[in-house]
């Protein structure tokens, strides 16, 4: 599988402070995806966009996959880069967002898989112990609206 990725960062803001018990804070960053599939070529692009504690734009990733199978694998492929992405931040806690409930309620559960994206939900589980926490939340089309037109620009290009 050949990948390209572009990615914009800004600064890291994320500081650990306490709190009134004495126990530390977990900055928590959100992470929306989504993907366009190009069936006639079998390819797929992913948007990635991770939001801040106060909603501040942090990073706009893309990446292309080829050789994707169905737009059901390619969804899976973009919740895992959202993992990865968290991992490569060195991120503690983190939330996941897409308006695929079949693939958050994938996501969510530890029991196997054995649909034709068992395996990468496997992948996607054994990932868990980068994060101190972990939550994948269903999001209304709108409110994935920004990952949804970069993606559309990137597989435009």
């Amino acid at each position: 599988m050949a990948e390209n990725e572009g990615v914009r960062e800004t600064p890291n803001p994320f500081n650990t402070n306490k709190n009134h018990r004495g126990q530390k804070d977990i900055s928590r960053i959100t992470i929306q995806f989504n993907v366009a599939f190009d069936i006639r070529n079998f390819k797929s692009a992913t948007s990635l966009v991770v939001w801040g504690l106060t909603d501040e734009l942090l990073v706009l990733k893309s990446t292309f996959h080829n050789n994707v199978s169905s737009p059901f694998v390619a969804e899976a492929f973009a919740c895992l880069e959202g993992k990865k992405l968290g991992i490569s931040m060195g991120i503690q806690s983190i939330k996941i967002m897409k308006d695929s409930r079949t693939i958050i309620k994938k996501c969510q559960t530890s029991s196997t898989d054995k649909s034709e994206i068992g395996v990468i939900i496997k992948d996607i589980q054994n990932k868990k112990v980068y994060f101190q926490e972990i939550i994948f939340q269903h999001i209304h089309r709108s409110g994935n609206s920004q990952a949804h037109r970069f993606v559309k620009n990137t597989l435009d290009r």
